[in-house]
C-alpha cells in the first residue's frame, strides 16, 4: 500500500472541543502510533488523558500536530530540529501554522457560502 503524499491538502477541521486519536489521525494523515511517538518528543503536544488512559486532544494540539508533520515531512527537519524549532521564538512567526489557519478558514467560509446558497 502506498503512503499518501505528505503535501496533499488536510481536512478542515471540524468545531469540536475534543478529538480522538482515530480522528486526529485522520485529520492530520498521520498514525496514531506516530501521535503516541510524537507526545514523547514534543512538550507542546500534550493531549488530556481521561479513563482508561484514552487520549482527547484539542483545537491547538491538532494545530500543532499539523505543524509538526509539515516541519518533519514537508520542511525536512528531523525530530531534534524540529522540538527546537518549535521552542525557539521563531515559532511564533512561522508561516506554516499562519498558513494552516487560513485555510482552514477559507474551507469553514466556503462551507457557510454552501449553506447559504442552499438557502437562498
Amino acid at each position: 500500500m502506498l503512503e499518501p503524499s505528505h503535501s496533499e491538502e488536510l481536512p478542515p477541521i471540524p468545531d469540536k472541543r475534543y478529538f480522538t486519536i482515530g480522528e486526529v489521525s485522520e485529520l492530520c494523515a498521520v498514525k496514531p502510533h506516530v501521535l503516541r511517538y510524537w507526545e514523547q518528543e514534543f512538550p507542546q503536544l500534550s493531549p488530556v488523558k481521561r479513563a482508561g488512559n484514552r487520549r482527547y486532544y484539542q483545537r491547538q494540539d491538532v494545530l500543532m500536530i499539523r505543524q509538526i508533520r509539515a516541519l518533519l515531512y514537508d520542511q525536512g527537519f528531523t525530530i531534534g530540529g524540529a522540538r527546537q524549532r518549535l521552542s525557539s521564538e521563531d515559532a511564533r512567526d512561522d508561516s506554516t501554522q499562519y498558513h494552516q489557519l487560513i485555510r482552514q478558514m477559507i474551507a469553514e467560509l466556503e462551507e457557510v457560502l454552501v449553506v447559504l446558497r442552499k438557502t437562498a
